[in-house]
């Protein structure tokens, strides 16, 4: 009877000399097989390598990056050096980006320029990494009525005009931080700097971290309810040891996104603001402010608008590229 009811439920299965084949290249480069101990970030480079536009978009930064802080050393002018005669020419061999109505060079203006953006995006987005993340991580891993004040105040931030709170900001710091600067030497290397990009460190630092605090509060919380932070508490370390140990090196894909997507956004701000005439203070100039000058001569000399408009939006779009093209080699989901 039993050996009736096994026959009863057994299949036969036909193999052909077909299915002893040799496998395809397709079908080997589709089977996923077993290699060698690997690390998270030579995985996550090695997908990154793969993701062409990312990798072109990482090309141009690097060639902005030398650009902007070796090129005004290879000029043979002066960010601000007037050329008798000079004035107002357009392209040519001795200045490819033309010059202005003072004579000055725009392509090492064009570097300086750029050098100012490239420093106050990642110093902005440094500042919001910071803030945020240990504001998030704190809020999350408290919990309670902690966790609901913490998000509390984070909402009435979100729900304030930002714009309109950065232009007051901006204002209200400008005299104070300029009469602080010509005091002496109250800020020591940070004078070079002058107010204007103080101010816009400043701004960043009260409201842009809010979106980096809400990710890493999600994060934690998610995070918090693992296996290795019960041992962890068991053994017992404290919410500071949890944060620093175990918590943020844990979010740091999801930080390093998040922070790389702030520059470009931080950099747009910036030249939004010097183009109204309210961002960096003179005799600096950012990409912005250089687009706000060329706008007196923008019927007889469009060149000194395209140039820095051109670098603005090459770089916003390249560091964009390689975020997205980063969230992807870093999301271990997409891992093939």
């Amino acid at each position: 009877m039993i050996l009736e009811k096994s026959n009863k439920f057994s299949c036969q299965v036909n193999l052909s000399p077909d299915d002893f084949m040799p496998v395809t290249k397709e079908q080997q480069e589709n089977l996923v097989t077993m290699g060698g101990n690997t690390s998270y970030w030579k995985d996550a480079w090695r997908r990154l390598k793969e993701n062409k536009i990312a990798m072109i978009s990482l090309i141009v930064i690097v060639f902005f990056i030398v650009f902007a802080f070796i090129g005004p050393y290879l000029s043979p002018y002066t960010y601000g050096q007037q050329i008798r005669g000079h004035e107002n020419l357009t392209p040519c061999m001795a200045h490819p980006f033309g010059t202005d109505k003072l004579g000055r060079d725009l392509l090492v203006r064009t570097m300086v320029g750029a050098r100012i953006s490239l420093l106050i995006g990642i110093g902005s987005a440094l500042i919001v990494l910071v803030i945020g993340s240990i504001y998030g991580a704190i809020s999350g891993l408290s919990g309670g009525k902690v966790d609901v004040i913490m998000m509390r105040i984070v909402e009435i931030i979100y729900s304030l005009p930002d714009m309109l709170i950065i232009i007051l900001l901006r204002i209200v710091l400008n005299e104070p931080l300029t009469k602080a600067f010509d005091s002496g030497k109250a800020f020591g290397a940070l004078q070079t700097l002058g107010p204007g990009i103080i101010a816009m460190f400043i701004v960043y630092g009260l409201l842009y971290w809010v979106g980096m605090a809400r990710i890493v509060r999600g994060q934690v919380l998610q995070l918090k309810e693992m296996e290795y932070i019960s041992a962890a508490r068991a053994l017992g370390a404290n919410n500071r040891r949890l944060i620093q140990k175990h918590l943020l090196p844990n979010c740091v894909g999801q930080l390093v996104v998040t922070t790389m997507l702030q520059i470009p956004s931080a950099i747009f701000t910036e030249a939004f603001l010097s183009f109204l005439g309210i961002g960096v203070s003179k005799p600096l100039a950012s990409l912005g402010s250089l687009a706000s000058d060329a706008l007196d001569g923008i019927a007889s000399y469009p060149y000194r608008l395209i140039f820095p408009a051109l670098a603005i939006s090459i770089i916003i779009l390249a560091f964009n590229l390689f975020g997205d093209g980063l969230r992807d080699a870093l999301d271990p989901r997409l891992k093939k």
